[in-house]
């Protein structure tokens, strides 16, 4: 079986730029990435602020499009993808985790989670899903009966139903505290061992680096560098 160094990249970007606004005022939130990412690996991608990290996530995601550049998902080109293919693509092969729950007040977790699966091809059971980030026990509470960290979790389980082949992460601790944000980053490195879900994590928390395959550092728009851990650490054995 190929390392997962070896295997053949699920992105391939080369060149990739984003520029909002025009002239003076112009923003360049992405200044020429290149990039490979791979099936299974666990990626921390960190970086301040204002780095172009969500920029990028947004393009991984088929959320937003660049100005120039490539960005090939598993050897298609989606830079030149129609509104129609990327709503396919991020309906079929992307799950999304983001900093805030969004979760639907009136319905259960579960019931969240057969939204999902509701419009997936080979959706796990929701039941799956829960347990899969430890919620068996509380799969019939609605969120307000939730803590946030176990909201978050249920926002994890929705994303994974549908078996993504990508799950991307945008600061998914952050809006928690330390003991809560352990027990969602646990749920997040099961979802990938078990699934093995190409998973980007998104942060500028440096901590989290340890429990990667693959750190890379992000500023000014661009990889400034990246490394490669020969363990990936648990996550309640960071120096938190």
């Amino acid at each position: 079986m190929p390392s997962i160094a070896a295997a053949e990249p699920i992105f391939r970007v080369r060149g990739l730029t984003k520029t909002y606004g025009e002239g003076p005022t112009a923003v360049h939130a992405l200044a020429g990435v290149d990039l490979e990412l791979h099936p299974g690996e666990l990626v921390v991608l960190l970086g301040p602020s204002g780095s172009g990290k969500t920029t990028l996530l947004n393009q991984l995601g088929g959320l937003d499009v660049p100005t120039s550049g490539t960005l090939a998902y598993r050897g298609t080109d989606l830079t030149g993808a129609d509104e129609e293919q990327l709503t396919l693509y991020r309906r079929e092969s992307v799950g999304f985790v983001f900093q805030f729950y969004n979760l639907i007040p009136s319905l259960t977790a579960r019931e969240n989670v057969a939204l999902i699966t509701e419009i997936a091809d080979d959706p796990l059971p929701p039941e799956h899903a829960l347990e899969m980030v430890g919620l068996a026990p509380r799969m019939d509470h609605f969120p307000a009966q939730l803590s946030g960290g176990e909201q978050q979790r249920v926002a994890i389980a929705r994303a994974i139903a549908k078996r993504p082949a990508v799950l991307l992460c945008d600061e998914p601790t952050g809006a928690l505290d330390v003991r809560t944000g352990i027990l969602v980053l646990e749920a997040i490195e099961r979802v990938n061992r078990e699934l093995g879900a190409l998973t980007v994590i998104i942060t500028h928390n440096a901590v989290m680096a340890d429990m990667a395959d693959r750190v890379i550092h992000f500023a000014d728009g661009r990889v400034q560098r990246e490394r490669r851990n020969e363990k990936r650490a648990a996550p309640a054995t960071l120096n938190w």
